[in-house]
């Protein structure tokens, strides 16, 4: 199953000539996943390669975050969206837009009111569950921000080993219906009146993948997000100033490279990649008067990794996560 993540946009506040705003999406099987939509994210979506069905994620309820709030059931056909910045979910007061809403007859945005209305934060993981379906699990949880402002984490659930024709063979059953019912784990006895379990015959499972992604925050809300992303395949996380701007990063509720590296190390994440970077960090061969090269963001965290590589992200930059093998 393929899986990969796609940067549409990769800088903070607005977009500029150099960068879109901020906006990424989770793809699996065409199925595409779209967070933090920035302003002009549908514009850079049609610019992009990507071809699918939309759901809608927003870290954050601000005017550069979300733009205009019809554009997710309008112009971007959406059909599901998940705006967390609601109620009391976050202390936002988005009651005006709801009543707004309610009047519509479409049943995706009464799915979406009622959801709006239901999402109750998990005390233990201090998360909220957006999905949980035969593939995925999706969780939001708290950061610090200046707004309520969420980060992701999207967990791909182990599947099934591969199973062992041979040994199926060497018991006397031939490929056919027993095959399917013991891929499913259902246990079979045969007419023989040998009982065959599913764990006699499959490999190990396969791990799943994860990917978390930190949009505008200074950090995290609790130790349960640490949890959600230990070992993650990949993080995202927002770097928004370099290193020598730290406090004023934090007074806007924004991190810098070092800040993102240690989380990604407190959480043994296999790889980071920066995103969100202010828009006074240009691209190589790019970089005026005033502007600083956005390589510098890479080696400040690569400093804090003791040299462990750290990707920039760019826009409609693709990164793929493979298939994990059995353990």
């Amino acid at each position: 199953m393929s899986m990969d993540i796609t940067f549409l946009g990769t800088g903070s506040a607005y977009p500029s000539p150099t960068r879109g705003a901020s906006a990424l999406v989770v793809r699996s099987e065409g199925e595409c996943w779209l967070f933090d939509c920035g302003e002009g994210t549908q514009t850079q979506f049609m610019k992009s390669h990507l071809k699918a069905e939309k759901k809608i994620f927003i870290d954050g309820y601000s005017t550069t975050s979300l733009g205009n709030p019809f554009q997710c059931f309008t112009t971007l056909l959406v059909k599901e969206c998940f705006l967390l910045s609601n109620l009391d979910l976050t202390h936002c007061n988005l009651r005006p837009l709801l009543l707004v809403l309610s009047s519509a007859t479409t049943a995706p945005i009464k799915s979406l009111l009622t959801l709006l209305l239901t999402l109750q934060l998990d005390p233990v993981e201090n998360s909220y569950m957006l999905v949980n379906n035969q593939q995925f699990v999706m969780k939001a949880f708290r950061l610090f921000h200046r707004i309520p402002s969420f980060g992701f984490l999207v967990e791909e659930k182990q599947r099934t080993g591969k199973l062992n024709a041979q040994k199926l063979k060497d018991l006397g059953v031939q490929p056919g219906p027993i095959y399917g019912k013991l891929k499913n784990g259902v246990t079979v006895v045969l007419e023989n009146g040998v009982t065959i379990s599913p764990s006699d015959v499959l490999d190990e499972p396969i791990p799943g993948r994860k990917i978390c992604i930190l949009g505008d925050c200074s950090g995290v809300v609790g130790d349960g997000a640490m949890k959600l992303c230990y070992e993650a395949d990949l993080l995202v996380h927002e770097a928004t100033l370099d290193d020598t701007q730290v406090d004023k990063a934090k007074e806007h509720g924004h991190s810098t490279p070092k800040m993102a590296a240690e989380f990604a190390k407190l959480c043994k994440v296999k790889k980071l990649v920066l995103t969100h970077f202010s828009q006074r960090y240009k691209p190589a061969g790019q970089v005026g008067e005033g502007d600083i090269d956005v390589t510098e963001l890479k080696r400040q965290a690569e400093s804090a990794l003791n040299g462990q590589g750290v990707i920039l992200a760019e826009d409609f930059l693709t990164i793929e996560i493979p298939v994990k093998k059995q353990k």
